[in-house]
């Protein structure tokens, strides 16, 4: 049997132990890395005009087509000084162009694209086609 000295010091102890526990801040790695404002290793983070964020490859700034929007993004909004880079496209238009450009998109379909980007505004409808007739719809499928 443990004698009530004994007994009272390990309660005493249990307690210092159990507001240690308490004291410590701690965030699982996955909650902290999503919520991140910082990109992962070889990315950079764009914002478009609807304000969804995307992860972007750094391989994607060889190629024309981000050249063109980074370029469009520095003329309509300036250079952010501290904030973020916003593009100057939707969501939906800016998932496709990084879906062609995952899916090796040719030259010919960079060149139009290219032809087409100083002449428009990047809206989900005017992007699809959907909001005048003249608008110019790319499809491409691989």
């Amino acid at each position: 049997m443990i004698n009530s000295k004994r007994l009272i010091e390990l309660a005493r102890k249990w307690q210092k132990i159990e507001t240690i526990k308490r004291r410590r801040i701690s965030f699982p790695r996955r909650a902290a890395s999503q919520n991140s404002s910082v990109a992962n290793k070889g990315h950079f983070v764009v914002y478009t005009t609807d304000e969804k964020r995307f992860t972007v490859p750094l391989e994607y700034l060889s190629r024309n087509v981000f050249i063109e929007l980074l370029r469009m993004s520095e003329e309509e909004f300036g250079l952010p000084s501290f904030g973020p880079i916003t593009l100057p496209c939707d969501s939906i238009f800016l998932n496709y162009v990084m879906s062609l450009i995952k899916g090796r998109m040719p030259e010919e379909l960079e060149k139009v694209l290219l032809n087409f980007l100083p002449t428009s505004h990047f809206s989900a409808s005017t992007s699809l086609g959907l909001a005048q007739s003249h608008q110019l719809t790319f499809i491409y499928s691989y």
